[in-house]
This record gives C-alpha cells, sequence and structure tokens, in this order.
C-alpha cells in the first residue's frame, strides 16, 4: 500500500517502536546483570574487609572454630599449588588437542571435539566423583587427585577458547609457510603458535580464575587440611574454597568471619586473573590483525 511506502508512515513508526522497545529491554537486562554482580561484589567486599587483614594471609586457622582470629594462609598456598599443577596438566593437553581440531581435522579432531563439549556440560561434582573412583580409591586424598579433578574442568575450556583464536589466525600466513616448504607441524609451532600466544593466554587465565573458585571437585578429591599449611601434594591440601565452604557451614560467628574474609580474597584473585587475561587479549597479534 501507499501508506506503507511514505517515509513517515505507519509501518515505519511500528519499526520505530519495536527497535525501541527492544533496545530498551536490552539495556535492562544488562543492568540487572551488572546490578547483581555489582551487588555481590560490594556485599562480599563490606563483609571481607570487617576481618581482612595481614594476620588473615599470613596465619592458619584456630583449632577452635568458634575462636576468633587465624586466617587461611594454608588455604591460599594449596590453592596456588593445585591450581598451578592443573594447569601444568590442563594447558599443553588443551593446546595440543585444539590444534588437533583446527589444523589437522578428520575423525579425531571430530572425537576431540565431542569430548570437548561433553565435558563442558558434565557438572563439576561428577568430575569430583569420576576422580575419587579412579584415583583417590587408590592413592587416597591428596593434593594430586585435586589438581587431576581441576585439570579435567579447565580443559575443555583451553580447548574452545584455543580452538576458536587459531581459527582467527589469517590462512595467509599458514600458506605462506607452506609455500616455502615448511611442514605443517612446523608451521604450527612457528606460525600459528606464536601468533595466537595472547589469545591462548587470555584462554588459560579465564580457565585458572575458574578453577580457582572450584569447590565440589575437591570435596571429593584434595578434602582439605585447615590444621597446618601443607605443601606437599601427595597429602591432603585445603584450598581457598574449601576453607569457605567448611568455614561458612559451622554455627560460628567467628568462622563465618573468616569465611567472608576468605571469599573477598577468592574474589580478588579471581579479578587478578581475569583483569590479565584482559590485559593479554588486548596485546594479542591475531585480535590486533583482526
Amino acid at each position: 500500500p501507499e501508506a506503507t511506502r511514505r517515509p513517515g508512515g505507519p509501518a515505519l513508526r511500528r519499526r520505530m517502536t519495536t527497535n525501541a522497545l527492544g533496545t530498551g529491554v536490552l539495556y535492562l537486562a544488562s543492568a540487572a546483570t551488572v546490578g547483581a554482580l555489582l551487588w555481590v561484589l560490594f556485599y562480599v567486599a563490606e563483609q571481607g574487609f570487617k576481618y581482612l587483614g595481614p594476620e588473615f594471609l599470613t596465619t592458619t586457622p584456630p583449632g577452635d572454630p568458634s575462636q576468633a582470629g587465624g586466617g587461611f594462609l594454608n588455604g591460599i598456598i594449596g590453592s596456588l599449588i593445585v591450581v598451578g599443577l592443573a594447569t601444568v596438566v590442563a594447558v599443553p593437553l588443551g593446546i595440543a588437542a585444539a590444534v588437533c581440531v583446527v589444523e589437522y581435522g578428520g575423525r579425531p579432531a571430530q572425537a576431540v571435539s565431542f569430548l570437548t563439549d561433553v565435558l563442558i556440560g558434565i557438572p563439576t561434582i561428577v568430575t569430583g566423583a569420576f576422580v575419587y573412583a579412579l584415583w583417590v580409591t587408590r592413592f587416597g586424598f591428596s593434593g594430586y587427585a585435586g589438581a587431576i579433578s581441576l585439570a579435567l574442568v579447565m580443559l575443555p575450556l583451553i580447548v574452545r577458547t584455543t580452538a576458536e583464536i587459531f581459527r582467527l589466525v589469517p590462512h595467509e600466513l599458514r600458506e605462506a609457510s607452506l609455500a616455502l616448504g615448511v611442514t605443517r607441524a612446523r608451521t604450527v609451532v612457528s606460525v600459528v603458535l606464536p601468533t595466537a600466544l595472547g589469545g591462548i593466554t587470555t584462554g588459560v587465565m579465564l580457565a585458572v580464575a575458574r578453577a580457582m573458585g572450584e569447590t565440589a571437585p575437591l570435596l571429593l578429591t584434595a578434602l582439605g587440611n585447615d590444621l597446618f599449611v601443607e605443601t606437599n601434594p601427595a597429602h591432603r591440601m585445603s584450598t581457598l574454597s574449601l576453607q569457605i565452604f567448611s568455614n561458612a557451614i559451622t554455627g560460628f560467628k567467628a568462622a563465618q568471619a573468616r569465611a567472608w574474609a576468605g571469599a573477598l580474597t577468592l574474589v580478588i584473585l579471581v579479578l587478578l586473573f581475569t583483569a590479565l587475561a584482559r590485559l593479554a587479549g588486548r596485546r594479542s597479534t591475531v585480535t590486533s590483525a583482526r
């Protein structure tokens, strides 16, 4: 109809109204998401700063959970050790799997992609139960068992992010290397990996931040040790997440205060790793080239 073709017709006004409503809904959803995040952060900070101090970062919890004082030094050290071991295991395996998926393809790549999707969808408590049945029943609770469970949590994230970064590497770089007679394996090592290094670092940092906050798989593997600092991964180890859980579920206000301070410490560590990931992403060769 003629009214539909006119610039100021009913159809145009209807489209503009629909666009305005859609934009408003998106702004509201974004504001609700950011508001919920800020509310959680401010509440944790408000409760955590009441107890967080030098003593909390340099001492272990008291023997009596109802007693005030003490800190989560053993949990901080345990988290760094367990997550560090998990990173050592997950990073090379994740990068190798991503190379298989993107650079080589075929049936092995399809199998890796399928297993990655399955691992991403599995609840972490199931991962912990798997490691418990496979490792803990034979060798006992330990930091190694916790590291294996966290490595399984990190692995699909690293595979997925690294594969996406590899796909962003321009094909012209691969073709130029192959045209010079360089093998595909050498091309991956000398061209693709250095080009995608910043993006890979981003994915690894995000996976580390995810592993830092995991509690469920560690309950069935590392189990925790609140009595003293344990640096031997062959023994039971505490982590920040485990100590937050064990102190929060008690009925003692002193223990719950330590849990809030531990939660704030964990949030700060996760934010630190996330900031490092963003910084690495900005310096990524692939991102800047795009």
